[in-house]
């Protein structure tokens, strides 16, 4: 030993005790916290529907600020989440989850608190923000702090099962707490559990992150959220203005204009904030794909369901909770049932199989009528629409999520939420258009429901091409989820 190294063995500040890494948090309490966070996240996106109603006779709110209220949290929602799911990988998971938490929260109390229409449009958007950031970091802590293998696929099914069911427990949550209490508790109801989830987060999650030394792609990233929220802009437009309206089809050109131009740079970067060597991985591409195209029926089917069950066979609001409570079991036990299936079938046999059953809900759907009976009309076709997306969510998550570097998990958890959302609200925009030209305008029974049964029609349509990609691109059982497209 040199002179040198003694002398500073023997300095007062070697004596102090070294300071150790944080013990990471057990897996399961990793994967109950991004589940919360999740759960909230996909819970608002539905519960807010329930209490457009009341908002608007409290806040003097007019039709089209009606929808914006919906409209805010959508754009900011799908426009932000790429670029938030890239912010976890450079500045650290934890530290993401707790500023979208946060943020989410506070725009909770501010939209329960509003006094004027301006006030919970503007508390809205901040939400939609919160939640961009917030949601790729919780499927990144889930693959960051499980390994990879069947222990990540539970997790992961159980991160698919419980966001599957805040998306169902939205009109039961909502109407419940519409009728007891006001419309002010949709939104006021996150606070408290925000806040708790945001304790625990601080207390029980470490941080990761794998861009030590890097800086964000801020022109890519500009790009890719402008494309994005100028596409979702577009794509909200239709339901007022229609598909041929300049409202509209500027800002779908401007938007996809935005996102050739956001590649354009990505591709001369040497730190883009997407690597677009990822989209030639076949598991993400494939995985991604598949997501957006049974997106854009999966998520029309509860929407269209409690119209049908409210509009036709006259329930309350509560009530259409109620009687979707069986899907939304359905779509846990669906999602729970895919890693039992994967080591046997592989991800792309159980995700064409839970596509298949929810094809055969879609079809059992489209043959409703104006008096319909619950148990044929809406309990049966729900529970197989719902067991199949559950089915098909999870291996098509574990496969977008597969071989991904711990410098990727964010940007590959934004790039699936990102797909799923802008596949839902596109679904939503086209097949309230195929419902709205087949009834004509017709506000009756019979003509809503011929309206309805088109939708699910076109749906069974959809997923038929669904089965049809997955079982074509999506890795096999025998080939590694990471390999590139030849």
């Amino acid at each position: 030993m040199t002179p040198m190294l003694e002398a500073a063995d023997a300095s007062p500040v070697s004596r102090r005790p070294l300071r150790r890494p944080a013990a990471a948090p057990p897996a399961w309490l990793v994967v109950a916290l991004a589940c919360a966070g999740q759960f909230l996240v996909v819970l608002d996106v539905s519960v807010v529907n329930v209490a457009l109603p009341s908002m608007r006779a409290d806040l003097g709110l007019s039709v089209q600020g009606l929808q914006w209220v919906v409209n805010a949290y959508t754009i900011a929602f799908a426009g932000f989440m790429l670029l938030g799911g890239r912010a976890g990988d450079l500045y650290g998971r934890k530290r993401m989850f707790l500023v979208g938490l946060a943020l989410f929260t506070l725009a909770s109390l501010g939209g329960g608190l509003a006094q004027e229409g301006g006030e919970l449009l503007l508390a809205r958007a901040v939400q939609g923000l919160g939640a961009a950031v917030l949601a790729p970091s919780t499927l990144a802590l889930v693959t960051s702090g499980v390994p990879e293998g069947a222990a990540r696929a539970r997790a992961i099914a159980t991160w698919t099962a419980v966001g599957a069911g805040g998306g169902a427990a939205g009109g039961i949550v909502g109407g419940t707490l519409v009728d007891a209490l006001s419309w002010r508790w949709v939104l006021l109801i996150n606070v408290p559990v925000g806040a708790v989830v945001l304790v625990g987060a601080l207390v029980g999650l470490v941080e990761s992150r794998a861009g030590k030394g890097r800086r964000l792609d801020l022109p890519g990233a500009l790009l890719v959220t402008g494309g994005l929220a100028t596409l979702a802009y577009g794509i909200v437009q239709t339901e007022a203005e229609g598909w041929t309206a300049a409202a509209t089809l500027i800002p779908l050109a401007a938007g996809l204009a935005l996102i050739g131009l956001f590649l354009a740079v990505e591709a001369r970067t040497a730190a883009p904030l997407m690597p677009l060597g990822l989209l030639r991985r076949r598991s993400v591409a494939s995985a991604n794909a598949s997501t957006l195209v049974s997106g854009l029926v999966m998520f029309c089917t509860w929407y269209f369901m409690t119209l049908y069950t409210q509009n036709v066979l006259g329930y309350s609001p509560l009530e259409a909770g109620l009687a979707l409570v069986p899907s939304s079991l359905a779509v846990v036990i669906g999602s729970k049932l895919a890693p039992r299936l994967m080591p046997v079938a592989g991800p792309r046999g159980v995700a064409v199989l839970g596509t298949l059953v929810a094809l055969a809900g879609f079809g059992w759907q489209s043959t409703m009528s104006a008096h319909g009976a619950y148990l044929t009309a809406v309990m049966i076709p729900g529970v197989l629409m719902m067991a199949g997306a559950g089915l098909a969510a999870t291996p098509l998550a574990s496969l977008a999520t597969s071989g991904a570097g711990l410098g990727e998990a964010g940007l590959v958890s934004g790039l699936v939420n990102t797909s799923r959302t802008m596949g839902g609200s596109l679904g939503i925009a086209i097949m309230s258009t195929v419902a709205a030209a087949r009834s004509g305008g017709d506000g009756g029974a019979e003509a809503l429901t011929e309206g309805y049964a088109l939708v699910f029609r076109t749906g069974a349509v959809v997923l038929v091409g669904a089965v049809a990609l997955m079982a074509v691109w999506l890795p096999g059982k025998g080939r590694s989820a990471g390999a590139a497209v030849r």
